[in-house]
This record gives C-alpha cells, sequence and structure tokens, in this order.
C-alpha cells in the first residue's frame, strides 16, 4: 500500500492533486496525477474515481503547513453558467506547453458548503497554482455553482474569464437534451434558493421556465462576483460568438491569462480535433455545426414556451439590478 505523500512532495508542484475535501472531518483526499492524467480527465470530482487510482487521506492541517510557504497564488481561473463551452476552451487552452489545465475539482465544490471559507480559500488558490514546471501556468475551470466563492478564490490583480451564452441560445440548449433536462430539475431547488437573494423569479410552470431561471441565477452569480472583484481582470466570451470565431476567441482568452504562445499553435489547436468532439467526453461528435442545428430545432419546436421564458427574465429584472445587467451584458454581445 502507497503512503501519503510528505509535505515537500505536496508543495512541491501539481503531482498530488487535492481532489475532495470533508470540512467537518478536516480531511483531504490527494490523489496521485501524471500531466497526461490531467490532460485526458474531464472532471476532477467523483467522477474520476476509479480503481487502481493512488488516492491518500491527508489531515487539511499538514496540506495547509505544506503550501504555507508556497508563493504561487497564480492560477488562471474559468467560471461560467454551465454548458457554455467551459471544458472545451480548458481543453484547448491546456494543448499549450505552458498550461496545465485543472477541470472541476470536487474540492472548489465542498468549499461552497462551508460557511466560514476563509481559513480554506487562500490555501485552495495555492494548491490549484501548483504546475509541474516552474514556467507552466495553471487554468482552473470550476464548476458553475462555484462563481458563488469567486472573489475568494481569485487573488486582486490576478485574471478571470466568465463565460456564458445568451438566454434564449440557453434555454434552447436545455430543452435540447435529455441528459440536460434531467439536470435542471434535479438542481431546480438548489438553484430556486440561489437566486431568491437576487431576483424575484416567478414559479416555473414550464421546462423552459425552469431554464431560464437556471441561466438568471447562474448569469446573476457571475454578475454578483464581478462587481465583488473590481481590483481583478475579468473578460466575459459568449460561447456561440466564440463558435463563430474559435482562433480570434481563443487568442483572446490567451492573452488574458498571459500564455504565450505562438499564433500558429492556437491557430492549429482552434481548428483541430477538440472542436469536433464533445468535450465532456471526447468520443462523440459534438460540431459547432451540430450545435447550431440542435439549438435551430428546439427553438423551433419550443418557440412558445422560450418566449414565455424571456418575458419572464425581462418582468423578474424590472425589480432586479443584477438581472437587468446580465440580460444587458446577453443583449449587447450578440
Amino acid at each position: 500500500m502507497s503512503s501519503a505523500p510528505a509535505s515537500t512532495d505536496i508543495a512541491g508542484d501539481a503531482r498530488w492533486l487535492a481532489q475532495a475535501l470533508d470540512p467537518a472531518a478536516g480531511i483531504v483526499r490527494l490523489i496521485e496525477m501524471s500531466p497526461e492524467e490531467y490532460r485526458a480527465a474531464s472532471f476532477l470530482d467523483d467522477r474520476m474515481l476509479q480503481p487502481g487510482l493512488n488516492a491518500q487521506l491527508v489531515p487539511w492541517a499538514t496540506i495547509e503547513a505544506a503550501v504555507a510557504g508556497h508563493p504561487r497564488r497564480d492560477a488562471r481561473w474559468i467560471f461560467h453558467i454551465g454548458h457554455v463551452g467551459s471544458t472545451l476552451l480548458a481543453r484547448m487552452l491546456g494543448e499549450l506547453p505552458q498550461v496545465l489545465s485543472v477541470r472541476e475539482p470536487r474540492l472548489l465544490r465542498d468549499l461552497t458548503t462551508i460557511a466560514d471559507r476563509s481559513p480554506f480559500a487562500s490555501t485552495a488558490t495555492a494548491l490549484y497554482s501548483r504546475t509541474f514546471a516552474p514556467d507552466q501556468l495553471a487554468l482552473v475551470k470550476a464548476t458553475s455553482f462555484v462563481s458563488e466563492i469567486a472573489p475568494e478564490l481569485v487573488p486582486p490583480g490576478e485574471r478571470a474569464l466568465f463565460m456564458y451564452a445568451t438566454p434564449e441560445a440557453y434555454v434552447a440548449g436545455m430543452l435540447a437534451g435529455e441528459n440536460s433536462l434531467q439536470e435542471l430539475q434535479v438542481l431546480a431547488p438548489v438553484r430556486g434558493r440561489r437566486i431568491a437573494a437576487r431576483a424575484q423569479m416567478e414559479p416555473p410552470q414550464t421546462l423552459a421556465n425552469l431554464a431560464a431561471q437556471a441561466w438568471a441565477c447562474e448569469m446573476t452569480s457571475l454578475e454578483q462576483a464581478a462587481e465583488a472583484m473590481p481590483d481583478r481582470t475579468i473578460a466575459w466570451m459568449d460561447f456561440d460568438n466564440a463558435l463563430a470565431n474559435m482562433p480570434r476567441e481563443l487568442a483572446r482568452a490567451a492573452d488574458l491569462f498571459g500564455f504565450a504562445g505562438a499564433a500558429d499553435g492556437l491557430q492549429a489547436i482552434a481548428a483541430g480535433p477538440l472542436i469536433r468532439r464533445y468535450s465532456k467526453a471526447l468520443e462523440y461528435e459534438y460540431s459547432p455545426g451540430l450545435r447550431r442545428d440542435l439549438l435551430a430545432e428546439a427553438t423551433s419546436h419550443h418557440r412558445a414556451d422560450i418566449d414565455g421564458a424571456l418575458a419572464m427574465l425581462a418582468r423578474a429584472a424590472e425589480k432586479s439590478p443584477l438581472l437587468a445587467r446580465a440580460l444587458q451584458r446577453a443583449g449587447s454581445e450578440i
């Protein structure tokens, strides 16, 4: 049986992923990872748990002490509303040799359940700033609802990208897939509680309304985070705009994050096989053209419900500055 890593091993590089946290017990699950395993993994949550992994349980105090003297807090961050190409973008940027792409570690989700995160957040930022080489930079793609704590994870002066889709595209996309519809219904109670502090939403009467409420919840979360982060560099990206010119938008993201990469390299990545695959499961095709077709079909089939959902958002925005700002942003950049 493998033994738990020493503090120097934890602090030294990204080999030991801090995958999950049990805050009540003060225990962290570390998983040994190679650069190739980071590159392959769509998610670093419990879906990655397979036989053969070298996983170790380590006291949080050990983790905290290990990175206390670690100077790096320079991870770059992607926050998003879900189903808007964040995994695709994180995969593409992870193809650059100077980037370690870290996609959805569960520990960040665990942090959202803690009332007093201050003892944990800075250490988490240090953990996810570790790389395998001094000249590498880490890019962390969080789970959508982790945007609620973005201001606690991104230090002053650092950089984040906020990804979204227009409400119409988001609602149509959610209505187009069986799995996304199931997700909508499972997450509805939690999102209902989250949005209540930011906007007064009418009780959803249709699946389109439920999808619109999800959009409002996640977008106002991003808007609220941006408001609380005036001393960070933040850029916004509309996924469908990005798909229309991926070379340009990939270069814009690389420039935001300070990833020095030859223009030819970014062009090749943007036009390479990733753009034609479903980024959460690369064995499946999912091209920009297929996305457009699915959105068009869902929009045509659910036109009345989508229009009703958009009207619901407009009514709610009359009394919610955050939601009004989100709608303005989505309307001004399409």
